[in-house]
């Protein structure tokens, strides 16, 4: 079954946000992940809190998420997140309809 990453991001320092994003689309592609939003504008309909870029990828299970997510690849990238954004990552198992 289709997993989900979905990401709620804010720059921190736009230079390791740049290097981050461009390890992360490497190791994601890597692990048979895409890119289903990238970024962009968003935009709060409901709730408190502020709006912040959106990012979620797809993957072919939650196994070959986890496994990405757990990979000495993107370890690498882990440790520039810790300086370049603050997120809230979330992984999600489904399907959508046909």
């Amino acid at each position: 079954m289709t997993a989900y990453v979905i990401s709620e991001v804010e720059m921190r320092d736009p230079d390791g946000f740049e290097a981050y994003r461009t390890l992360a689309a490497k190791t994601i592609a890597q692990y048979g992940g895409r890119y289903l939003v990238r970024g962009g504008k968003a935009e709060l309909a409901e709730g408190n809190l502020p709006a912040k870029a959106i990012v979620i990828v797809e993957f072919p299970s939650m196994a070959r998420l986890k496994e990405w997510y757990a990979s000495p690849e993107y370890a690498e990238a882990l440790k520039l997140r810790q300086t370049a954004l603050e997120r809230r990552l979330i992984f999600v198992e489904g399907a959508v309809p046909a």
